[in-house]
Formats: C-alpha cells, structure tokens, sequence
C-alpha cells in the first residue's frame, strides 16, 4: 500500500496516533476479509461487501493523512 511513501508510513506508525490506528484497522480488516473469502478467494457475501467498504474508506483516510505530512515535510 503506497509504497512511494513507505519511508513516511514508518515514520507515522510510530508519531501519529491516528495514522496508526487507520494503519493497523486497515491490516485487521484485510485479514478478515481473507479469512472470510477463503483460501481460494472466491467466497462472498454482504460481510465480506462491506468490509471491503470500510477498508477502501480506511485506505482513503491514510492517503490523506500521507499526502498532508508529505507536504508539511517539504
């Protein structure tokens, strides 16, 4: 996830409280939704739907957040 800013993201996992709760959220999320879909990926339902929601809705808050610090850092 974004890695033209993975030097940032492990800098904010460790000095942005909020990032790193969007940061750990997002992981969390993507292993249950592998847990659900099954090893084949191929299972589906409305829980997997709207997990995978919330996790682009989470991925689009930390590029937020990345996109500000990377600005404040220039």
């Amino acid at each position: 996830m974004f890695p033209e800013y993975r030097d940032l993201i492990s800098q904010l996992k460790s000095s942005h409280p909020r990032f790193q709760s969007l940061f750990e959220k997002h992981n969390q999320l993507d292993h249950e939704i592998s847990r659900l879909e099954g090893p084949s990926g191929t299972g589906y339902s409305d829980q997997v739907v709207r997990l995978k929601k919330e996790k682009l809705h989470i991925k689009d808050e930390i590029h937020k957040i990345l996109k500000a610090e990377n600005v404040a850092t220039k």
